[in-house]
Parts: C-alpha cells; structure tokens; sequence
C-alpha cells in the first residue's frame, strides 16, 4: 500500500478520524493536526503517531503522498492551498476527498543550470531572461533554452541573431516568428533553443513539451550556464541549479503569492517583482512574497531600442497597458531622443492593430518582438517603407537591493 501522512483537525471526532485512516487504501505512517479544537478530547487516539510539525513529518516519515482529511472552518480556500503549496514544495503529492496535486515531474540536468518562470503572461518574463543571459555572457558561455506556446515541432538552435527579414521569412512560412527564444537571441545575441509545449497545470506542469529535447541540445553545445526560460506560469521540465521567479508587482497580492503560486515561490531561491513602479503599492507583494522566498528584488522595465532613434519620428508598439503608454513616450524622448508620436499596446489584438496602423505615420515603427510584432507590424512597416527596430528592456531596481549581484550568486551557487 501507498505510504501516506494524514491532515487531520479537531473538528472532526477521533473515532471518525481513526476510522477513516484504517478505511482509506493508504497506510498511514503519521498525522499532523493542522488545527481545531472543538471535538479534541485529551484521550483522543487516532491509531497513528501525531506529528507536531508538518516539515518534520514528511523529512522523517518520507511519505509517498498526504491525504487531507481536514475541511472547513479549519483549512479554507486559502489555507488549504498553502498548505498544499508547502507539501508540493517538499516533493510530495497533495490529495484530497476530489482533488489531487503533484509536483511538477523534472529531468535531471548535468550542466549548472538557473530556471527562471514566472507567475503567468506578460509578468517580464523575458526581459528578466534577457537581462541575465547579457550578464552572464559577460564572462560565460551561456544557452538559452525557452519554452513557449508558439514554439517550433522540434528544437531550434538559434546561433545568429535574427534580424527583421529573417524574421519575416519565418512568419511568412507560417511560423510564430515573435516566440520567446527568438526574442532571446535576436536581443542578446546569445544561443539559443527554441522549445514547444501545450497546456499548463496549476502546480506549472506542462501537458507536452519538447524541452528535454532540447536539454540534450544544450548539452551539446557545451555551455558554461544553461538558462531555462519558462511560459507563462508554467515551468520548464527540468531540475534546474537555482531557480528565479519574476512576478508583475501590480498583481494582486493573493493571487501572486496565493493559490499554487505559494509553490512557485516556495522552490525559487530569488523573486523578481517587475513594473514596481512608484505609487503602485508593491512594498506590499514584496513584504508577501519575503514571506515565501528567500530574497526578493523589486525593478521597473523600460523600453531600450535595440538602434539609435534619436531625432527620428518613432511609433511604439508593446503589449503595455495604456495606463504605462504615457510613461514609456517620456523615457523613449528622454533618455533615446525619440520624437514620439505614438504608443500601441495591441500587439496581443490583431484587430484593433491593424485599424491603428491605417492612422500611423512615423519614420520608425519601434516594436517588442512579441505576438503580432511581425506578421502585422512589420509587415506593414515593410509595405511603406518604414524601418522596423526592435525593443527590448532595461531592468531597473528601485529598491536598495542589487539584481546583478543576486543573479550572479545563483550562478555561482548553481556552479
């Protein structure tokens, strides 16, 4: 039989209890009382030792999964899955009365390696990837390896960095020529895999994935650091060295830290808070997240053209809220001289895209290499004309803490 630690509450009486524990097709090897006291008796026997600490129970006991026997008022929504999010963390099956989860299946990896996921789509993601691929480049031979829902049927080494007309070529082929590791090399100039997957669980496990194809390509190329660029909120499968957890700081705190998210957070050993900008009330997800992890760094992001603008009329094409477009036009004419005369943030809405190029005109269409940055914009761009740049993104700390120095410690650690 299953080896199982029970979560049992002093809500339900001890004979209940212990009859449940000898009915379950488990065997029960210890309980932890999570809570409750209404139905304790001090004689209470359950028929199993009780372990006073949950973390203690499952080093010692080694279950092969926990079996939550607890309910309301005891374990609500929230706590439930915090608890669920401190037993996935330690490697263990989550299991209850019409629930189950586990912990994400991930291949071993001989190289020093850093995962880096995030808590879902548009969270900064890839920026934070690209800032970390630029830093370790410095002095390392580093691989990118990026999941991605758009990603190619088998694994893709990009060795050059792509420029617009490749760029084109592949989306005329029908391909999604704005994929995360395309991005990746076309901004950094580092090499880099190209990997697919389908569906996302809400512990970060992936339905399908050619990323352990792609592992071994990475391992070909004889890096001295792979990094493993996550999808949205789902992670790569891989054991990664260290791992690093980027979260969009105006989420709301019990989405970004609640949930299964608790899990993401528990198994990083550094949180990047993006778009913490000024005002925003971000101390308050980073004091959350301090709770979970063991070092969190907060930034802002800020467009970088990958060419000079300067003195040229620019359209900006992102993904940003239109609440950040006036924010973004001030940076690009202040610190890139850009005569700004507009901001889209429909790269994600085809529709509403094309009915805002008919309107533009400008020099240079300046464009996040994301969703509809080549089939549409530059397509159009090329129709008129008009150069095409890439942007990418500067990473800017705004709290005392130093990005660069905590991401070369995990490289150094992960070595």
């Amino acid at each position: 039989m299953t080896r199982a630690l029970a979560l049992i509450d002093g809500e339900h009486y001890a004979p209940v209890v212990r009859a449940a524990l000898e009915e379950l097709p488990y065997d029960f090897v210890a309980a932890h009382l999570v809570g409750g006291t209404e139905k304790l008796r001090g004689d209470s026997d359950y028929g199993v030792v009780l372990a006073e600490d949950l973390d203690r129970a499952l080093s010692e006991h080694r279950p092969e999964l926990v079996v939550d026997l607890s309910d309301e008022p005891v374990l609500g929504p929230r706590e439930r899955f915090r608890l669920a999010s401190r037993v996935l963390a330690a490697g263990f099956p989550y299991v209850g009365a019409d629930f189950r989860f586990d912990p994400p299946e991930l291949q071993a990896f001989p190289l020093p390696s850093i995962g880096i996921i995030g808590t879902g789509k548009r969270v900064g993601k890839t920026a934070i990837t690209a800032h970390a691929a630029r830093l370790y480049a410095r002095d390392r031979k580093v691989v990118v390896v990026a999941m991605g829902r758009g990603g190619p049927p088998e694994p893709e080494v990009a060795k050059v960095a792509p420029g617009i007309d490749a760029l084109l070529e592949l989306s005329r082929a029908g391909r999604h020529a704005a994929s995360d590791y395309l991005e990746t090399a076309a901004l950094v100039g580092v090499e880099t895999i190209g990997c697919r997957r389908c569906g996302g669980g809400l512990a970060g496990s992936v339905s399908i994935s050619n990323v352990h194809q792609g592992a071994k390509l990475a391992v070909d190329l004889a890096p001295d650091l792979v990094l493993f660029d996550g999808s949205g909120a789902a992670i790569p499968p891989i054991e990664t060295s260290r791992r690093v957890l980027v979260v969009n700081a105006a989420t709301d705190r019990d989405v970004a830290t609640g949930y299964l998210n608790g899990f993401r957070h528990l198994v990083s050993d550094l949180v990047v808070l993006t778009m913490a900008e000024e005002g925003s009330g971000w101390e308050e997800l980073r004091d959350a997240a301090a709770e979970l992890a063991p070092r969190v760094v907060a930034t802002t992001l800020r467009p970088h053209p990958a060419e000079p603008v300067e003195g040229r009329t620019v359209a900006f094409f992102s993904t940003a809220p239109e609440s950040a477009h006036d924010m973004l036009a001030a940076h690009l004419r202040a610190e890139h001289g850009a005569d700004v005369v507009h901001v889209s943030g429909s790269l994600s809405d085809r529709r509403t895209l094309i009915e805002e190029l008919e309107h533009i005109k400008a020099d240079v269409f300046l464009v996040e290499l994301k969703a509809a940055a080549i089939d549409v914009v530059a397509e159009a761009a090329r129709e008129r004309g008009v150069d095409v740049v890439l942007a990418g993104s500067d990473v800017l700390t705004v709290d005392d803490k130093d990005l660069d120095a905590e991401l070369l410690r995990l490289a150094e650690e992960a070595a």
